[in-house]
């Protein structure tokens, strides 16, 4: 389902943002500029583009790297880790990619600053133990080596974040995440625990009634992850666990979606939960709505907007516009008898980017088949704050 903020990127270079590298520390920052709607940022020409509008068979590790053919894709990493002594982190590292014309040019240009792509990462860490969030974003061409990606070997880059690794199929997927900005830096392998979960049917993830309004989407849910955390002048080695989401898709949804909501978690009984309600401007929750439960054993279960509940039962005012985003949830699975209590470990994890958005660490606490357990995860909030009825506003998943 995740992530369609990476369209951000062509309605960067479309309304003459005029930067391509833009960093600051959310914590600290308030942006001044206009904030794009999510209208804005869905709009544009799909001719030409590839659609996902049918199952298809993946195939690995190709599909690891770049799909040109599709409007945008993403590489979304997001985790909690612990130091030695107990301090509790949690990180967030992005990469977007847009096409900027369709079809794509399979010539190539004459100049070595001409590109068919544009890059977007973010860069989130947030530090329990003092309250701060950190926040950065940067955007480049795919020229010059400044962006890019590749399934062989396996890499994904902007200047000098980066994600590569080893990706032979039969084998654990190792991988390693780098990126720093300031004072904040991040240095982690990841080696995943479980097999590719494919969302969805076989992988196709529907987000609206009509043909090609989907995603292609695929997680690791468990990647076991350590390395360092660096702080100023503090550094400090950390475990935990980390989860990646992998889409690439070139439709956008109908003017009638307002946003989305999307949690996955990580449960100590070695279950993941991954699910997303897509909210509609008349208040209703569309019937897409889906998610994934994965069992210990790496086993899926297909859920719909029918199988599971969420209810909000707290609030954050955001102090840089006033937008109310929900702040703490209680997410249960009848079905399993899965009952959870969902808490972000620092209330402001707002991103201050071209659209703003919530998205930061929670915890977990609940009962599942009557026995009590607890996780950690991340959760994505969109689409709060933005005009409603006769606005030009979509969703977030393309």
């Amino acid at each position: 389902m995740r992530r369609i903020v990476g369209i951000l990127l062509l309605v960067a270079v479309l309304v003459g943002v005029g930067q391509w590298y833009l960093a600051g520390q959310a914590s600290d920052y308030i942006a001044t500029e206009p904030r794009l709607s999510l209208g804005q940022a869905l709009g544009g020409e799909l001719a030409g583009f590839a659609r996902a509008d049918r199952p298809r068979e993946f195939r690995f590790p190709d599909d690891h790297g770049p799909h040109p053919t599709y409007r945008t894709e993403w590489w979304y990493y997001t985790g909690n880790l612990k130091s030695a002594e107990g301090r509790h982190f949690g990180f967030q590292l992005t990469f977007f990619r847009t096409a900027l014309n369709a079809p794509p040019d399979q010539a190539g240009r004459a100049s070595a600053w001409g590109t068919q792509d544009v890059y977007m990462a973010h860069f989130a860490l947030s530090d329990v133990a003092t309250q701060r969030f950190h926040a950065f974003q940067r955007l480049s061409r795919a020229a010059l080596g400044l962006a890019g990606a590749s399934a062989a070997p396996f890499r994904v880059w902007l200047e000098d974040w980066s994600v590569t690794g080893e990706t032979a199929v039969g084998r654990p997927v190792s991988m390693r995440l780098s990126a720093a900005e300031q004072d904040v830096a991040l240095d982690l392998r990841l080696v995943s625990d479980k097999p590719i979960v494919l969302h969805g049917q076989n992988g196709l993830s529907q987000k609206g009634a009509a043909t090609g309004q989907a995603s292609y989407y695929y997680s690791f849910t468990r990647l076991r992850s350590a390395g360092i955390i660096r702080l100023g002048d503090d550094e400090f080695q950390v475990q935990g666990l980390s989860w990646m989401d992998r889409e690439w898709s070139t439709s956008v949804l109908s003017e009638a979606i307002q946003g989305w909501d999307w949690f996955a978690i990580q449960l100590t009984n070695g279950q993941e939960l991954m699910v997303y309600q897509i909210r509609q401007q008349a208040g209703d929750i569309h019937s897409r709505s889906s998610g994934t439960l994965v069992a210990a054993d790496g086993t899926t279960q297909t859920l719909t907007s029918k199988d599971f509940q969420i209810e909000v039962l707290q609030t954050w005012q955001s102090p840089a516009d006033g937008t109310v985003y929900p702040a703490q949830w209680r997410l249960r699975i009848p079905s399993e008898a899965i009952d959870l209590t969902i808490t972000p470990y620092l209330a402001d994890q707002e991103m201050h980017t071209l659209i703003r958005y919530w998205e930061g660490a929670v915890r977990a606490q609940g009962t599942a088949q009557g026995r009590s357990l607890a996780g950690d995860g991340y959760v994505e909030l969109t689409g709060y704050g933005e005009k409603k009825a006769g606005s030009a506003v979509f969703g977030r998943m393309s």
